[in-house]
Order: structure tokens, then sequence, then C-alpha cells
């Protein structure tokens, strides 16, 4: 099985003043189609760069990144924001969502940037929105939503476009223990459905949920290995919505 994602000796270096920063030294991993992979490691420990790398918000100084097989290493901005937009979908910390806009139309927007027509997209958002339990809220502006809804809002943003992965930095970090839980059981339920996840973390306990850790130090990998002790939806007593 080819993988869907493929870093091979991976390095980022920073120039800052007179001094060269190493955030990456030589990572090369694999992630394959389905795969629900945390990414983990301290503050400087490169995870942040790679995440970077990986969403193509950044490009490596050396090394090569294959997505789909396509090496993506080298394109130019403009070629990256068009593999971001066809390729990821990303859920922020801070929701990133636009303040001005209703739910729907912030659902919406990938869409607006691939070009599809209004009634197609507004009809791809309605049913992302009834898929993470939204359905009712389509028209309240962000401000109108909890912290909890606000992540749905994000989640089904993600994956209006049918992207390969769901790239997700911190996405319960400014979530109640309680809404976390039920944000992780719905990644839980699009993992379920067949999209590939990668979870960039701090917290041990929201790593649980993932089926495969990679833990990083220094920019490099420390361990990747599989997760024996899965968090689930049932061992939370939490059922499916």
């Amino acid at each position: 099985m080819e993988p869907i994602i493929s870093f091979r000796e991976l390095k980022k270096t920073y120039i800052m003043g007179d001094t060269r920063v190493n955030a990456l030294q030589s990572v090369s991993l694999n992630i394959y189609k389905n795969e629900y992979v945390a990414l983990m490691g301290p503050s400087g420990s490169g995870k942040s760069t790679l995440m970077n790398v990986l969403g193509c918000l950044d490009t490596p100084s050396d090394g090569a990144y294959f997505l789909n097989n396509i090496n993506v290493s080298s394109m130019t901005d403009a070629e990256l924001a068009e593999v971001r937009n066809k390729e990821i979908g990303f859920v922020f910390q801070t929701f990133n969502l636009l303040p001005r806009l209703s739910a729907l139309e912030n659902v919406a927007l990938p869409l607006v940037y691939a070009g599809i027509n209004k009634s197609t997209r507004l009809e791809k958002a309605r049913a992302m929105l009834e898929a993470v339990g939204l359905g009712d809220r389509m028209d309240h502006n962000p401000n109108e939503l909890s912290g909890g809804q606000r992540q749905r809002v994000a989640i089904a943003r993600a994956l209006v476009n049918d992207p390969s992965i769901i790239l997700a930095d911190e996405p319960t970090g400014n979530l109640d223990s309680v809404t976390s839980y039920e944000i992780m059981v719905l990644f839980e339920q699009i993992h379920k459905a067949g999209n590939t996840i990668i979870l960039v973390t701090h917290e041990p306990d929201i790593a649980d949920h993932a089926h495969r850790i990679v833990r990083m130090r220094d920019g490099l990998i420390e361990r990747d290995y599989k997760n024996e002790n899965i968090t689930t939806a049932e061992a939370l007593g939490t059922g499916s919505k």
C-alpha cells in the first residue's frame, strides 16, 4: 500500500540573526489512508514545524514531502495554496471562523475557493452541518454559538471539500473537558467513516484517542508506536449522536 503522506529525510532550518535553528533535523515518516495519528512533543520539539510543513503552510529546507504521490516540497506559494484547499482539512484550536459569516457560510467557504457553484456548495455545507449535529444552528454567527459548537462548525468546514487528510492542531485546547470529549467522539466517528486524521496535541488524554502516536523531541522522531490502549466513545460512556 502506498502511503498518503511520505516524509523523506525532512529538514527545516531557520536563520535568526547569527543563529541557525534546526527545527527539523532529519524526519522520515509514512502515514497511510484511514490512519488516526497523534503527533506529540514538548515545546521546541519540532511538532509545530512538522505540522506546518505537513499542512503545506511551510516548505522544508531539505528532504522531500510527498502527498498522494505528488512532491509538494518545492511548490510555489500559489501551488501550495491549491493543494491545501483540495487535499487538507484544517481544524484549529482557535476555530478560525469568520465572525460576520453564518455557520453555513463559514462551512461553504472552501468550496468558494474551489470554484463550486453556490447551490452545490450550500447543499454540501448543509449536509456537513447536519452530520456534525448542527442542523438547527446553520444561520447562527460564531458569537451565537458555544465553543463546542464553533469547533463543530470548524470540523464541518474541514470535511466539506472531501480532503485527503484532516489536520487538527490542538482542537480541544480552548474547550472544557466535557466538550473536549464530545469533540473527540466526533473525530472517532469521522475516522470510522474512512478519513485520515492527524492530531497535533500536547495532552496525553487527547492523544489516547489516536491509533498511532508519534513523539518528537529536538527536531527528531523519538518514538513512533501503535496505541494499545485507545480511548473510545464506549470507554467514555458516550454514545454516538
